[in-house]
């Protein structure tokens, strides 16, 4: 007799009251140096790599899921969205309309600016984007000093930071001459003319090469052009300042990175910065860019976000055109912004957004929209009715305390000041979940990069990228389908819970940042419980395409940030964007990265 087969319920008859809370600890080794060196060589040879990776799966059950459970759902191949009514209090944008008009409409979003108190607090805080146009506008600086300070600041971080890997001072020099024309002929493009970004490594923006955070891909990929999210930034008169670091293509989550060196963490620099988007986090993190691009199919934007201290949006699937970017062909990644506040990331996003014409058909997005905050009677009155979701089992699921506490102290705060109510929840299969995405993002890198490793490039990789690519040429076409099935029972889940509260509330990660082993920086590390830890609370937002945000609420005892995740309902950025503003303005501690640079007044 075979072995006996599991067979699930059909997920609308799972009884929720006797889920119990399994997240599925990961069973794998810690390894670097030489004995992850040697790890690689067993697990590529043709006999024994495909027993050990058996075995792996197996301890990790994800065997027992894909191909021992008959699962009664369809496939879902990629994110199916119910209709969603329009949320309140919003502006709404034209999708189709010019980027600077979508900015012009953010900044009409925001509470009345205060130069006085913006420009000369004694308190730390970090440069906003109306700052520097405040600046621009009444000539108290240029964009061509800015620049210089810029430049300087690059040049003086680029070790042992390692936060850019392209980066060019003549042009930085040449587009802010740009800028500074435009301000002093009255014609500013938009509220980001002559504002600092830098863009992740795997997204096109010309005339950088896209290697993410590889060796070689620059020499199988031409860029020619922008990709359309960073032409949208160029036309509102952005200043590129070259292509930033990040995990080798995206497929880990701290930041590790022996071919480019390892960005560190900007208030500790013997810590990981988070990945994979590592150089766009310390980069905003350190002051010296207001805001940067990176992607997220599995936290990439939001992980080092909460790690270095910053805001980072993973907006909802389909929202914006990912073509340009180097998986542009997926049904997990996004592009999405990374900033210093919440009004920064809404003005970023403002000017990105806009479905690509396939997805317009096949997503059927709803208008985008932004949380008007320029009414604080209105703003009181939308939080007071929020139900913020929360599984406290999952939540308090932390390796210290500290993040838990922190988190449950912002959710307290919002209870008795805007009168939030927080909401028990359950979210059955998380272990599944996990599952899910990860045989849907490994099969999705594997068909990337196939192509392309037919001539010896697959050894060109670092030696955790090619642990990895081991696991997912494992996988069938009939896991694939299962993993499908599985995502359409999280959707469902998860659509039932958004009848009950408005966001689900969790800790960004499960581990604030994690240390840097010397032996990891030359070649490399493979840690998949760190992994696991980091990507606790992460995955269904890219699995089932949700919006999410993470905003920070305070640091561990060791003093590094600890961030906040809002999910949202499908196409709702709108809440989670007023939420985390919410939760940025009842946060008093903002403290000032080790690795700082004023780049506004220069000092």
């Amino acid at each position: 007799m075979g072995k006996k087969k599991h067979i699930m319920l059909p997920a609308n008859q799972v009884d929720l009251t006797k889920v119990k809370y399994d997240p599925g600890e990961i069973e794998a080794p810690n390894l670097n140096g030489l004995w992850l060196r040697i790890f690689v060589m067993l697990v590529e040879m043709p006999f024994i790599g495909p027993v050990i990776v058996a075995y792996l799966k197996s301890q990790n059950k994800i065997q027992e899921m894909l191909r021992e459970t008959v699962i009664p759902e369809p496939p879902m191949f990629r994110p199916e969205f119910p209709p969603q009514e329009q949320e309140p209090g919003v502006v709404c944008l034209k999708e189709d309309g010019k980027s600077q008009d979508r900015v012009d409409s953010g900044i009409r979003c925001l509470p009345q600016y205060d130069p006085a108190s913006s420009l000369s607090s004694p308190l730390f805080r970090y440069w906003k984007i109306r700052d520097y146009a405040y600046s621009y506008r009444s000539r108290i600086t240029t964009p061509s000093t800015v620049a210089e300070y810029v430049i300087s600041a690059i040049k003086e971080f680029k070790h042992p930071t390692r936060q850019l890997v392209s980066f060019d001072g003549e042009d930085v020099i040449k587009q802010a001459a740009a800028s500074t024309q435009r301000f002093e002929e009255g014609k500013p493009l938009s509220a980001l003319d002559g504002i600092f970004m830098a863009i992740k490594d795997d997204i096109d923006c010309y005339p950088h090469p896209s290697k993410g955070g590889t060796t070689w891909f620059d020499e199988v990929h031409t860029v020619d052009k922008d990709a359309v999210c960073v032409s949208r930034l160029r036309s509102c008169g952005v200043i590129f300042v070259g292509k930033a670091n990040m995990h080798e293509f995206g497929l880990g989550t701290t930041g590790n990175n022996p071919n480019n060196g390892t960005t560190r963490n900007p208030h500790n620099a013997e810590r990981y910065a988070g990945g994979s988007s590592s150089g766009p986090a310390a980069i905003v993190a350190s002051g010296i860019c207001s805001a940067a691009l990176g992607t997220d199919a599995g936290g990439s934007l939001r992980i080092p976000s909460s790690l270095c201290g910053v805001v980072g949006l993973k907006t909802t699937f389909g929202r914006t055109d990912i073509k340009g970017a180097l998986h542009d062909g997926g049904t997990v990644e996004i592009i999405g912004p990374i900033a210093s506040s919440v009004e920064d990331v809404m003005l970023v996003y403002a000017a990105i957004l806009g479905a690509s014409p396939t997805d317009k058909l096949s997503l059927k997005p709803s208008i985008p929209c932004l949380p008007d905050l320029s009414s604080s009677h209105e703003t009181l009155s939308i939080l007071g009715s929020m139900r913020l979701g929360k599984y406290t089992e999952w939540f308090n699921d932390v390796f210290s305390p500290d993040i838990s506490t922190k988190c449950e102290d912002i959710l307290n705060l919002l209870t008795q000041t805007h009168g939030c109510k927080v909401v028990e929840v359950v979210i059955p299969e998380l272990h599944q979940i996990r599952t899910s995405h990860l045989v849907s993002i490994g099969s999705e890198a594997l068909a990337s990069l196939t192509p392309h490793c037919q001539t010896g490039n697959d050894k060109k990789f670092t030696l955790d990228s090619r642990t990895n690519l081991r696991l997912f040429r494992s996988f069938t076409a009939s896991d694939y389908v299962a993993a499908q099935r599985l995502r359409r029972r999280a959707m469902y889940y998860h659509m039932e819970i958004f009848k009950t509260v408005d966001v689900i509330v969790t800790p960004t990660t499960g581990m604030t940042a994690p240390l840097i082993r010397k032996r990891a920086l030359d070649i490399g590390e493979t840690d998949l419980k760190a992994t696991g830890s980091l990507m606790r609370f992460i995955l269904a937002g890219n699995l089932i395409g949700l919006p999410a945000i993470s905003v920070p609420v305070g640091y561990d005892k060791k003093g590094l940030p600890i961030g906040l995740q809002i999910i949202g309902r499908p196409w709702g950025e709108a809440t989670i964007m007023r939420l985390a503003a919410a939760c940025e303005a009842l946060c008093s501690e903002t403290k000032k990265p080790a690795s700082y640079f004023d780049v506004l007044k220069g000092r």
